[in-house]
């Protein structure tokens, strides 16, 4: 059964509020224990500031599972990234790719993930970016090899379109290739433009997709990543847990 320790919320949720302090008491009031952080929140550049955040995190017993997205261009100071989330206890990373440069970054991610240990999740992106659709990700994730898996993100992998783009049919596809997923949900309007609603509220089948996780034993890293209501997330972040949660028993 997929467990609840093992899904938490992206830092981006709340972006309009740039204190870590701040952010660690909105993860409890939402009633969740872990984090991925998103660059908003943290400069993964900067190493002694990173262990700062830590410990902000910490103070609040929140662990940070991930860090991303991430992305790479095979810059060889992008191995400070990998020493973020090891100093962490993060054994994950959700990544993007750049059309003119993956051939550079992917070999230098897969020695980086293996020096550190740590898995990447290709993050789709939907139609408009580069690894959103599945010809695409099947090709990066075979120059990947295990090093690099799929970060699944359900609401942008619908943007593309049912035929190709149903999350269930993504988990049956991937399978133990999905080192991440994103919980993200969407409706859509009559010109397709997309509107983020709480998990569970709009086209993702959510109930179906924590099924469809179980039945391949989905073990990764799992977080909520609703991005509407930016001044006041709360509510609706509360309303997204108790929807997964619901999906739980």
């Amino acid at each position: 059964m997929f467990k609840l320790n093992k899904f938490g919320v992206q830092s981006y949720c709340f972006r309009n509020y740039k204190d870590n302090a701040v952010v660690a008491k909105k993860v409890r009031e939402i009633g969740l224990d872990s984090i991925e952080i998103c660059e908003v929140h943290a400069d993964f550049n900067d190493l002694a500031n990173w262990k700062e955040v830590i410990k902000i995190y910490e103070s609040h017993n929140i662990s940070i599972v991930s860090i991303g997205v991430q992305t790479f261009v095979g810059n060889d100071k992008e191995r400070l990234w990998f020493e973020c989330a090891a100093t962490a206890g993060a054994k994950y990373i959700s990544a993007h790719f750049e059309v003119d440069s993956f051939q550079k970054a992917i070999p230098k991610v897969k020695n980086w993930c293996d020096e550190f240990g740590i898995k990447v999740g290709l993050h789709c992106h939907g139609g408009y970016k580069f690894a959103g659709s599945n010809d695409v990700i099947d090709y990066l994730l075979k120059l990947g090899g295990p090093q690099i898996g799929l970060c699944l993100d359900t609401g942008w992998a619908m943007q593309i379109g049912p035929e190709h783009g149903n999350p269930l049919d993504w988990v049956k596809r991937y399978g133990d290739k999905i080192y991440g997923v994103h919980f993200k949900d969407f409706t859509f309007d009559s010109n397709a433009q997309w509107r983020d609603v709480v998990i569970g509220k709009g086209n993702l089948p959510l109930r179906e997709f924590v099924q469809t996780l179980d039945k391949i034993n989905f073990n990764g890293v799992a977080v909520i990543e609703y991005e509407a209501n930016t001044d006041n997330p709360v509510s609706s972040l509360q309303e997204c847990v108790k929807n997964m949660k619901n999906c739980l028993v």
